[in-house]
């Protein structure tokens, strides 16, 4: 039997502008990416067997453990690609990170699927060959598999280097409010004045040149997310009233991110049972 463990970690969004929306059903963004150090934990074992089978489980009870999920569509994908046969995969996913929080989780844990399989097959395929597959399984997915900080272009896939930011933070996502990517857009579609900004460049520049970036965190969805979801504007009240420099909302939420001062202290979010809170110091990760 081969066996591979992979850490998949988490991704929050620095800026997130929506530019326009496509032929293709998808809208183009640009997005400074950022991985921190929240991870999920991929175990891939692999047997001999006569036609390839892929199985799926895990610890959580959030996410479905079939060819909806998308780690399923990643290895059937490699194996397609490949043209490797006759394996009996089994995946477990071992989950840290938050569902439905834009943070990345499913996109990061179907990366590490492929980085995992390639790895385990003796690296069949180039990087290359890897991201035109992660960009068939999801916006995130190509993000994911390198890693580090990103300017992220297109719908998600086409990525710039930029320098990783450098601060601690905190991330909350409460436990009763759950929003989809589809969710969000739609609501953003609804939006008679879109917002029109280029924060995006600003915080390039910033990273680039080891500036604070905290006053330039923005995030497009948050307009209509916040207006029918109040708890999030609450929590973003709170991190600030705490001692973050700034709060923002990431990705499509419902999580929130906070950027740590030397003043930040939270007892009141960090004792609340309808909350999960992750702390975390050094908070950037440049690990695949």
């Amino acid at each position: 039997m081969q066996s591979i463990k992979v850490k998949t970690p988490a991704k929050i969004n620095l800026t997130l502008e929506i530019l326009n929306k496509r032929t293709d059903g998808f809208h183009n963004i640009q997005s400074i990416m950022q991985a921190v150090s929240l991870f999920d934990f991929i175990t891939i074992n692999i047997e001999d067997g006569e036609e390839n089978k892929i199985s799926i489980s895990g610890n959580s009870r959030k996410i479905p453990y079939d060819s909806r999920n998308i780690a399923h569509k990643a290895a059937s994908l490699f194996f397609e690609k490949t043209g490797i046969s006759g394996k009996n995969v089994d995946i477990y996913i071992e989950k840290h990170i938050p569902v439905e929080a834009g943070l990345a989780g499913g996109s990061s844990n179907a990366a590490g699927v492929l980085h995992g399989l390639n790895k385990i097959f003796g690296l069949p395929l180039s990087g290359t060959e890897l991201s035109a597959l992660a960009a068939q399984i999801g916006s995130d997915v190509s993000f994911c598999l390198f890693g580090g900080a990103k300017l992220a272009s297109g719908r998600g896939e086409i990525l710039e280097r930029v320098e990783s930011a450098d601060c601690d933070i905190v991330i909350v996502k409460p436990d009763d409010v759950s929003i989809s990517t589809k969710e969000a857009y739609q609501k953003f579609s609804e939006l008679e004045d879109k917002p029109k900004t280029n924060n995006t460049l600003k915080v390039f520049m910033a990273l680039n040149r080891h500036e604070d970036i905290s006053h330039l965190l923005l995030n497009h969805f948050e307009l209509p997310i916040l207006r029918d979801y109040p708890r999030i504007g609450e929590i973003k009240s709170l991190l600030i009233a705490a001692g973050c420099k700034n709060a923002l909302m990431s990705g499509s939420g419902s999580s929130v991110f906070g950027i740590l001062s030397d003043k930040f202290s939270m007892p009141e979010i960090e004792n609340a049972k309808h909350f999960v809170v992750k702390t975390i110091k050094h908070g950037v990760t440049t690990q695949v």
